[in-house]
């Protein structure tokens, strides 16, 4: 039976392994509510997701998706428009869906990323480029829900579009990777295939600086507890360019708003 470490990812970093037709990973504490909700995902969705096979003490077992992941160094493919697209529609399927999911009553949900606002939809709230699995060039399942909680759609999609866009410098090395000259032009592609309403996109600028806040005190507190995966990563020049990414994002929000309010 095949045995892989597979590659991409921070919070589980060097504990995700797949064994044969399935993957074992670590046991998030929420795993009854996120299960659920991945059940729910398999039976009245059209999202893929992976299904939870079995509980093995502190892992859970799911299903292995087959398809392509852009781990870096990233593909050329994923930093076309026809992957940024596909990522946006598939993000507006899952929200979509889970609008008519009754949540358990004793639900419970991880609050490192999440909404502080609470919202209608459940987000995702970590859909990075790791988490996308492709297929014939389009994103067709998720990945890793661990962080996932209820919030609004716009907060999803800011969170979404900090890394598929992304919003920040073109020198940025994040964009860098992906080939980005026209972030703006990106981010307005992006929010147009997910169908953003326009009350939304005048209040994006400010709920992705929450986002972007909000991300790097979760880094920084996993860095004070010597998280693998988040230690090694975060110099003094990994914050700078964080910081740097902000002020970008300040001095252009404007520029953001006009691009996103444009008729499309």
């Amino acid at each position: 039976m095949d045995i892989e470490e597979l590659q991409g990812g921070v919070a589980n970093f060097g504990q995700v392994i797949r064994v044969g037709p399935h993957v074992r990973r670590p046991l998030p504490p929420n795993a009854a509510t996120l299960h659920a909700l991945l059940r729910y995902l398999r039976t009245h969705s059209r999202v893929e997701a992976p299904v939870p096979v079995a509980i093995d003490g502190s892992v859970e077992v799911v299903e292995y998706l087959v398809g392509d992941v852009a781990l870096s160094p990233r593909p050329s493919w994923a930093g076309t428009e026809g992957a940024l697209v596909s990522v946006a529609r598939l993000l507006r399927m899952f929200h979509d869906a889970t609008v008519a999911w009754r949540i358990p009553a004793n639900a419970t949900w991880s609050s490192a990323l999440a909404d502080p606002a609470g919202g209608p939809v459940v987000c995702h709230n970590d859909v990075c480029i790791e988490n996308v699995v492709f297929r014939r060039g389009k994103a067709s399942a998720l990945l890793d829900f661990d962080f996932a909680a209820p919030g609004r759609r716009v907060w999803d999609v800011a969170q979404t579009a900090r890394y598929w866009v992304p919003i920040t410098n073109p020198d940025h090395p994040a964009a860098a990777s992906l080939g980005v000259r026209d972030p703006i032009g990106r981010l307005r592609q992006f929010v147009n295939a997910y169908g953003l309403d326009s009350d939304d996109r005048r209040e994006f600028v400010g709920v992705l600086l929450d986002a972007e806040l909000g991300a790097r005190r979760f880094v920084e507190s996993q860095v004070a507890t010597g998280a693998p995966g988040f230690v090694d990563p975060w110099t003094e020049d990994a914050a700078r360019r964080y910081d740097g990414k902000i002020a970008w994002i300040q001095r252009h929000s404007d520029a953001i708003t006009d691009a996103m309010m444009r008729p499309h």
